[in-house]
């Protein structure tokens, strides 16, 4: 008797139930593998050779600060410019070898990627604290990211098109998109495959080369998806890896000439400061995700669970960590109360430890400095409003050696800085308010305009909603998540005003044309 193989199950977000029982059992495979490979040392990357850096940086694991993820080399200004030369070097050829070929590679990438999900997702887990399910995920997103990138200048035949001649027929006109040469890469902590992964395939798809400098507290998906690239056939040269602090690779790849483009993803001081300091002799391509402080709001004709489960999921999962995360809530007078009951009793379900264990949603935050915010946040909300729940730094059940918190919820006056300033750490803010419109200016009153949400079962609230929100991700009554959730193709992520600086979001068909610029040829019989 023979059976057909099954085919793979794509595993997202929301894909790993309680019982998929065949997925856990192989995610518990994964990270037994992942921890034999943790405790080592990881050097730089530059033109196709590893090399050391002038010392080491331990990375300890926010789950239990025993547990050391790794050694990373520490780079140099000298690192970053030999990375550079070796990346102009090597662009040419990369360019020349053709889109079609690029695609081919880097697909591949996206192949080994998959195929190494279980593996790369417990390393993820034990590196910043994600569950399985968040680790997974990500992980899939980082090769469909790849996927749907390439498809998509695939579409558009790599953005070459025929322009009108005029009726002349001797005159052959066309517009085509063409590489900048060689684009910077800064990723952050909380999604560090997926942050790292997008901007540099799409640059390297487009034909540019790349300079990637990881999150230092999260290098070790950096070196993994490094790996993963030159497994599949990434030339040399074609993608460098510097590890180090922003103060010596994050300035040289800033200050450096040699650095046609750059993308970075991280917070708002630094991104624009980034945005005003990075052209200089003349403009260049300054691709800078910042972030958000992320309002839900809730009508008075809203389904009240469904809007307490969405606000929950989006305000605590991963911690808050997300620039997506939901932060803010602006409620309606007559529904508040019914709603922050329901929201504190799902938030007092929510079971918090080890996230590498099954049963538990919520691990810990990255490290010190956000438990600091997270109780100076708590601090200032018992002074100046109320806590609902939450708001303890846990110290049992061994998470003492962790960097675990309560998630909390707390009721604050809507002119309060803690519904203006990011806090990155699972704490959400909730207001009444007389109307719905009250609730639509205060949430487009901030610098601020990454997502939102809304739940209301009233036809013309949703579309003033719609029209009227200065946010680039809209939600409208969503139990997975009030304000977070994206996948490639599916739904365009990127921030309006202080989040995002380009009006091109990631995960959408316009993404790779930012790594390119325009140019038209004419050309006479």
């Amino acid at each position: 008797m023979t059976t057909e193989s099954q085919p793979r199950l794509k595993i997202t977000y929301a894909t790993l139930r309680a019982d998929n029982e065949q997925l856990h059992r192989e995610y518990e495979a994964g990270l037994a593998e992942a921890k034999t490979l943790i405790d080592g040392h990881h050097r730089n990357v530059v033109d196709g050779k590893e090399r050391d850096g002038e010392a080491e940086f331990a990375v300890h694991s926010p789950i239990d600060r025993d547990i050391v993820l790794g050694h990373f080399a520490t780079g140099t200004r000298a690192d970053v410019q030999d990375a550079i030369a070796a990346a102009r070097t090597a662009q040419p050829a990369w360019f020349a070898l053709g889109w079609e070929k690029r695609i081919e590679i880097m697909n591949r990438a996206a192949d080994l990627i998959s195929e190494r999900q279980m593996v790369y997702g417990g390393l993820m887990a034990i590196e910043v604290g994600k569950t399985r399910i968040e680790a997974l995920g990500e992980v899939e997103e980082a090769a469909d990211l790849i996927r749907y990138y390439a498809q998509t200048a695939k579409d558009n035949d790599f953005y070459e098109h025929p322009m009108d001649s005029l009726g002349d027929s001797a005159v052959h006109t066309k517009s085509i998109l063409r590489p900048h040469g060689v684009f910077a890469v800064i990723s952050p902590f909380n999604f560090p495959m997926a942050l790292s992964c997008g901007p540099s395939a799409a640059a390297m798809l487009a034909g540019n080369t790349v300079v990637f400098k990881p999150s230092s507290a999260a290098p070790m998906s950096a070196v993994k998806l490094v790996e993963a690239y030159r497994d599949a056939g990434v030339p040399d040269g074609v993608i460098n890896l510097v590890m180090g602090p922003g103060d010596t690779v994050g300035a040289e790849l800033r200050e450096n000439p040699g650095i046609d483009g750059i993308v970075f993803t991280g917070s708002y001081d630094v991104g624009m400061d980034l945005f005003r300091t990075f052209s200089a002799r003349y403009p260049k391509p300054t691709i800078v995700e910042m972030g958000g402080k992320n309002a839900a709001i809730v009508a008075r004709s809203a389904d009240l669970d469904e809007a307490a489960e969405g606000i929950m999921r989006s305000a605590f999962g991963f911690g808050g960590q997300k620039c997506s995360a939901n932060s803010r809530v602006y409620v309606e007078k007559p529904v508040h109360d019914e709603l922050v009951r329901l929201l504190v009793e799902k938030t007092e379900a929510i079971t918090i430890g080890d996230p590498l264990l099954r049963e538990n949603w919520l691990g810990p935050v990255i490290d010190q400095k956000a438990v600091d915010r997270h109780q100076a946040a708590t601090a200032e909300a018992r002074r100046d409003g109320r806590v609902f729940t939450g708001g303890e730094h846990l110290a049992d059940r061994g998470m003492d050696r962790g960097f675990y918190v309560e998630p909390t919820v707390v009721g604050l006056p809507t002119d309060h800085r803690l519904f203006r300033d990011e806090l990155f750490a699972p704490f959400t803010a909730v207001a009444a308010v007389d109307s719905f419109d009250d609730a639509i200016r205060l949430a487009n009153d901030s610098v601020y305009g990454l997502t939102a949400g809304v739940y209301s079962e009233d036809d013309g609230e949703v579309q003033r909603f719609l029209d009227t929100t200065q946010a680039g991700v809209l939600y409208v009554n969503r139990r997975a998540g009030a304000t977070t959730g994206a996948w490639p193709g599916v739904q365009a992520f990127g921030g309006w005003k202080g989040s995002g600086s380009t009006g091109k979001s990631g995960l959408s068909m316009y993404y790779v044309a930012q790594f390119l610029r325009e140019q038209s040829h004419t050309v006479v019989d």
